[in-house]
């Protein structure tokens, strides 16, 4: 009980519950904007599953790069069409942008996803020539991270790679198994070895971690954790919590999106 507590949210952040709707009405009115405009691809199959989909939202003119944001939720909650507005920082600097969805726990188990999210970075690189960028936040910060694993990504698509930044990521899996969330989870203790990226090499990819000042302390924990484990720079962004540290996503004017652009 006092882990569920260490990992719960909303219950710490004023307002908590207006979040999610907001966040669906910024992406949809995002979306009719861009696909009037005919830069917007949707539904765009990586996989066989009706949730191995991304959206692609294409940068007017010749694009940089493609950064992939890969959405959080703990594995069991949201998919990519909440979160289309975050696409406007990196578009504007000249970046396509791509948000896949995925299965969901307890459908699948937490490496199912990770190996579907490689998948999809891998067909989206396919796709899009020139650099690419990674982004998650939250549990898709644990995605991402995980894509810097040897051999989880192409040789061709890892060397493609120009900046990969976890957003309050959750980097070491084992005190997860201490929650109720496991119940849909299921992981043994080898399973969450096996999916923390604190276990891993350091990668050469270049790696920022970028965390709330305000976040609940487990969640500073886990970006420090992993700015330890692999010497990477940890950005811990003053007066933002877990719901709005991603909005910084959407200004072309950020450090975190001048990070992921290479600007």
């Amino acid at each position: 009980m006092e882990l569920d507590d260490a990992y719960a949210n909303g219950k710490y952040i004023a307002g908590a519950e207006a979040y999610p709707e907001r966040w669906r009405a910024a992406a949809t009115a995002f979306r009719e904007t861009l696909s009037e405009a005919g830069r917007a691809d949707l539904d765009v199959p990586y996989g066989d599953g009706p949730r191995n989909r991304f959206d692609l939202f294409r940068a007017d003119g010749v694009a940089d790069g493609v950064l992939v944001f890969v959405h959080g939720g703990y594995w069991l909650n949201f998919d990519k069409s909440v979160w289309s507005h975050l696409a406007a920082g990196a578009l504007a600097c000249g970046w396509s942008v791509a948000m896949p969805s995925y299965d969901l726990c307890p459908d699948v188990r937490i490496a199912d996803i990770t190996r579907q999210i490689a998948r999809a970075v891998t067909v989206i690189a396919d796709k899009e020539p020139g650099l690419v960028s990674l982004t998650g936040h939250s549990a898709g910060g644990h995605l991402v991270a995980r894509m810097l694993a040897p051999g989880m990504l192409p040789a061709q698509v890892a060397g493609r790679l120009a900046q990969v930044v976890p957003i309050s990521p959750l980097s070491d899996l084992r005190p997860l198994r201490q929650t109720a969330m496991n119940d849909k989870f299921r992981m043994t203790e080898a399973d969450a070895e096996a999916e923390s990226p604190v276990l891993q090499p350091k990668p050469e990819t270049p790696v920022t971690l970028w965390v709330g000042a305000d976040e609940r302390p487990a969640f500073l924990d886990q970006s420090r954790w992993l700015a330890a484990a692999w010497d990477a720079p940890e950005v811990i962004v003053p007066g933002k919590h877990h719901f709005d540290v991603i909005d910084a996503l959407a200004d072309p004017d950020s450090k975190l999106v001048r990070t992921l652009t290479c600007a």
